[in-house]
């Protein structure tokens, strides 16, 4: 058994099955659920998993084949991480959750998705914003000609809960990121990109979310700034109880917050665990943080690097 096999709680997965359309296909088992439990009164243990992605398979235009069989599971009060480089197929699967392929041609062709226990498919984009599921998309999409808080009050369009809840939701955004409320007057167009990417994820704070799926956080940022938005993502989960999915290319950042972590490449999940576990891993330090046996590559050793990654071999 090499090294990468005998890390503890990592799940490797086969890398058979890859085939085209209309060709027949292995079966491919999911991996486990991760062991995100909560205690019950007496002192029994119980899992709670909000979002069940179960081998799916995603097409787009009926002819390109994004994921191939991506199971993965999102426990309640955890920060789970979907980690990848360019084209991996994270945008894809936090959009398939939130049921937004449609728009992009794309559709789910094979397993399946719940949230709760219903079928994402079955349900809207709106249906799921109702039922607490908020993307923030990849790209800090705010709405340029409005104010940062017209922005943030844009969230809390589908709410029905008063305009006193509201108000007081506000404040908690405006606590977590002071910089808005001194931004609050200024169209949104022309703030910096990380003032928008807190506008985002504040915006999603509106709508009262059990689930966040956060797409690239740290794009574009600054090391500080994303530093910052992040222990802001951890304070919200633990403060608040927000769930979160996040897509993020930076594996260093996202696995020191996350406590579960998925890696994906070409569509699908190759490895998964406990986030402490991954970072251990030395596949993970090697191929993802830079990081060998010998110590740190440079960017020349690196980009040469020629040894198969052991879950393709």
């Amino acid at each position: 058994m090499d090294a990468g096999r005998a890390a503890g709680g990592i799940n490797e997965s086969p890398p058979g099955g890859e085939v085209g359309l209309g060709a027949s296909r292995r079966a491919v088992r999911p991996p486990p659920r991760p062991e995100w439990r909560c205690e019950l009164l007496d002192g029994a243990k119980v899992e709670e998993t909000l979002l069940e992605v179960n081998n799916i398979e995603v097409i787009y235009n009926h002819v390109i084949l994004v994921l191939k069989g991506v199971s993965l599971s999102v426990p309640k009060g955890g920060i789970t991480a979907l980690l990848g480089g360019n084209g991996a197929g994270k945008t894809t699967t936090l959009k398939a959750v939130s049921n937004l392929l449609h728009s992009e041609r794309g559709e789910v062709t094979k397993g399946s998705i719940e949230y709760r226990g219903r079928r994402v498919q079955d349900l809207t984009p709106s249906d799921l914003v109702k039922m607490g599921v908020v993307q923030v998309m990849e790209g800090r999409h705010c709405f340029e000609h409005l104010t940062v808080e017209e922005n943030l009050m844009t969230g809390a369009y589908t709410r029905r809960d008063g305009a006193g809840a509201v108000a007081a939701d506000l404040e908690m955004v405006y606590n977590y990121f002071p910089r808005l409320k001194e931004r609050r007057k200024s169209q949104a167009g022309y703030t910096s990109g990380g003032e928008q990417q807190m506008c985002a994820i504040g915006r999603a704070l509106m709508s009262k979310p059990e689930t966040i799926l956060l797409d690239e956080p740290s794009m574009g940022l600054a090391p500080q700034l994303v530093e910052e938005i992040f222990g802001i993502v951890k304070d919200l989960n633990e403060k608040e109880g927000v769930s979160f999915l996040l897509a993020e290319q930076n594996t260093n950042v996202a696995l020191r917050f996350a406590h579960y972590g998925y890696i994906l490449e070409n569509g699908r999940v190759v490895m998964d665990g406990p986030a402490a576990d991954l970072r251990e891993n030395p596949d993970v330090k090697e191929f993802y943080l830079g990081v060998s046996e010998e110590g740190r590559k440079s960017f020349r050793d690196v980009r040469s690097y020629r040894r198969r990654k052991r879950w393709l071999s």
